[in-house]
């Protein structure tokens, strides 16, 4: 309990915050917690403003402030909603790197990391939205670097940066750190710039790289429900599913029957199928908050089979 005229004492101030005596004596000695009054006695009393101001000192200090910049941020408040409101922001502050330290923890049990992954894992976590766009920046340029690609195919491509709400959701920390490692891994980066290079021949060839989005789509989904139905590729809907493919891909006086044409349409596919280019778009959507993207690989690798029959 206070005293009657709203003060407490030190022990008091104490018990209310959960402050050792010797720390609130500390902070009060070093100018940070003036007393309100004191005793006949000569005891320190502190008022509620006095206590707000403790325990935002507390939360600065949990956040790894020095003495010198807990001093300096109390410089600027007076009264107790502003002292209330610099609580807020500085629990903001540390509600969020919790949250960064948690993502990281559940990446390090989820994949069983080592010490060295662990320091990098945080690294990441930390980054900003312009630092996580100019790494991505960095993997397009070194993926189409001296290619004839496409411009406009491409910037649309490179548009589609990671950008983390304020207030991410763990799901979405732990996709940019699987994304970022992704886009870092010197595999996927020689994978994706096979694709670049297929495209660039198309281009030069003057073919179109895909058949139309709505081609592909609904192939896809056909693919999909065989697969899911157990269905073998040379069956009579992979027979159907790869004659109409043929039909539509084959330019003016190319057979769509012939073996080798649907030879060269699989290979085609199959350099622009791999899951990882697939989950770089899956992860992409968690950290935006875009609708999922599907799961297709299987049902295009089943297509590919059906082409070459």
């Amino acid at each position: 309990m206070g005293r009657a005229d709203g003060t407490f004492t030190i022990g008091e101030l104490s018990r209310r915050t959960g402050l050792p005596v010797k720390t609130i004596r500390f902070y009060s000695d070093e100018g940070l917690l003036p007393p309100a009054d004191r005793t006949s006695s000569g005891y320190r009393l502190y008022d509620v403003t006095a206590m707000a101001r403790l325990e935002l000192i507390k939360t600065l200090r949990e956040l790894g402030l020095g003495l010198t910049d807990v001093s300096a941020v109390l410089a600027r408040e007076t009264s107790v909603p502003r002292l209330a409101r610099r609580h807020i922001d500085a629990l903001d502050e540390q509600i969020r790197r919790l949250r960064l330290r948690r993502a990281v923890l559940r990446a390090v049990v989820k994949r069983e990391s080592e010490l060295e992954e662990v320091k990098l894992m945080n690294r990441l976590a930390a980054m900003s939205d312009e630092e996580r766009a100019r790494l991505l920046d960095e993997f397009w340029q070194e993926v189409t670097e001296g290619l004839p690609v496409d411009a406009e195919f491409y910037e649309r491509m490179r548009s589609a940066k990671p950008e983390l709400p304020d207030d991410p959701s763990p799901e979405q920390l732990e996709a940019w750190i699987e994304f970022a490692e992704l886009i870092q891994d010197p595999e996927f980066r020689a994978v994706t710039r096979r694709m670049s290079e297929r495209h660039a021949e198309d281009l030069r060839a003057g073919q179109a790289t895909v058949p139309a989005q709505e081609d592909w789509i609904g192939w896809s989904e056909r693919a999909q429900k065989a697969l899911d139905a157990g269905l073998a590729p040379d069956s009579p809907e992979g027979r159907e599913l790869a004659d109409d493919i043929a039909r539509t891909w084959a330019p003016e006086g190319q057979d769509p029957a012939d073996p080798a044409f649907r030879a060269s349409v699989a290979d085609r596919i199959a350099v622009g199928t791999d899951h990882r280019a697939e989950r770089y778009w899956q992860l992409m959507a968690i950290m935006n908050g875009w609708p999922e993207v599907p799961t297709r690989v299987p049902a295009v690798e089943w297509l590919t089979a059906a082409l070459r029959g």
